[in-house]
């Protein structure tokens, strides 16, 4: 059964572009690659300015496994480190119920 992995995290509002270009520049292209990744997505929030949620989905728990411990994994923690507003990431996954 596929999961639902979601990220979300804050940056400063000044930040939110550079965020939004380091995602689809670097950070997407890195995780849609790797095995067992079906999709991704960089949601930002319309409420509060500077709220994204990183939605990808896998399929399997192995296949986060693996990418989380992937060279991968690594470099889009070092192209995103700096974007931080101060607060870590909250990781949670999500199966369909029913």
């Amino acid at each position: 059964m596929p999961i639902a992995r979601l990220i979300y995290v804050t940056v400063p509002q000044d930040q939110m572009s550079e965020a939004e270009r380091i995602w689809k520049q670097h950070c997407a292209p890195l995780m849609i690659q790797q095995p067992g990744c079906i999709s991704e997505e960089l949601l930002k929030c319309v409420d509060a300015p500077g709220e994204y949620i990183s939605y990808s989905e896998w399929e399997d728990e192995a296949a986060i496994d693996r990418y989380k411990t992937s060279q991968a994994h690594d470099e889009i923690r070092r192209h995103t480190r700096g974007l931080q507003g101060g607060s870590r990431p909250v990781v949670k996954r999500y199966v369909v119920a029913g």
